[in-house]
C-alpha cells in the first residue's frame, strides 16, 4: 500500500501521536484502527436503525416469541427470577 502525506495543524497532529503514544501505537497503527472503529460505529449505526424499525412494527415481538419461544420463564414479568 502507497503512503500519502495528509496535511493537519500541528494541535491535532500532537493530539494523534499522544494518543498513539498513550496506547503504544505509531500513529500510522493508530489512525489504520481509529478508522477501523470508525467504520464500525457507522455500521453498527446504521444495523441499529433497521433493527428499531423493525422490532417497532406491530406483531413483530410476538412472532418472535412464537417462532423461537420468547425468553426465559424467569425473566418474564410477575415471574421470581
Amino acid at each position: 500500500m502507497a503512503d500519502t502525506t495528509v496535511k493537519i495543524d500541528s494541535a491535532t497532529r500532537d493530539r494523534f501521536a499522544a494518543l498513539a503514544a498513550a496506547r503504544g501505537m505509531s500513529v500510522r497503527a493508530y489512525l489504520a484502527e481509529l478508522a477501523i472503529e470508525e467504520e464500525n460505529q457507522l455500521a453498527l449505526g446504521r444495523a441499529t436503525a433497521v433493527f428499531r424499525d423493525v422490532v417497532g412494527r406491530p406483531g413483530i415481538a410476538e412472532a418472535f416469541d412464537r417462532e423461537f419461544g420468547g425468553p426465559p420463564a424467569s425473566a418474564r414479568p410477575g415471574r421470581a427470577a
